[in-house]
């Protein structure tokens, strides 16, 4: 009988899982992976909630930076109170899609206990709209508590040429003028 270790089963589970209309569609789409088994973002937390908090785990599979999957499932996996700064800055300069940034920033970085610092800081960030994407992903989780600030981050954002942070700073706006308009 032959032994996995893991990652290995981690992968034999996304193989189980594939799903070719997806991959088809990821790859048309100029996806970055150079594997892409086509799971959906349910089954992704399926297979998260069965391993459980793994913080090396998850640097494992965050380090398999060809396979789509293993990138998505990482940040699902990592304690937020145990995640630095720090690598909070590496992993969105690593990811290598606004796919990526939006699990990374969902499913980890808006549960840190710095969340809201590090989103303004990033929201702020004049050199790297990826930076900036993140940090729009993670304000949108403050807009009940801190509109008024978010919104004059988020309009300062569409006055900047045209980038990847502009749709969720375009997003926060108006979901901040909708709230507003209930007032």
């Amino acid at each position: 009988m032959t032994q996995f270790n893991e990652i290995q089963q981690i992968k034999r589970d996304f193989f189980a899982l594939r799903n070719g209309v997806i991959t088809d569609t990821l790859r048309k789409a100029g996806s970055p992976y150079k594997i892409i088994f086509g799971l959906n973002i349910p089954q992704i937390k399926e297979i998260a909630q069965r391993l459980g908090i793994r913080n090396d785990l998850a640097v494992s599979l965050w380090n398999n930076q060809s396979t789509r999957e293993s990138m998505l499932l990482a940040p699902m996996l990592y304690a937020p109170t145990q995640f630095s700064r720090e690598m909070a800055i590496t992993w969105i300069d690593e990811s290598p899609s606004t796919e990526c940034l939006d699990i990374l920033c969902h499913s980890l970085l808006r549960h840190t206990p710095y969340a809201f610092n590090l989103a303004i800081n990033l929201a702020n960030d004049t050199d790297s709209p990826l930076r900036r994407y993140a940090g729009y992903r993670i304000l949108w989780h403050y807009i009940n508590t801190n509109p008024d600030d978010i919104y004059s981050i988020a309009k300062q954002e569409l006055s900047r040429p045209q980038s990847v942070a502009s749709n969720p700073a375009r997003q926060i706006i108006d979901e901040i003028d909708f709230l507003k308009s209930y007032d």
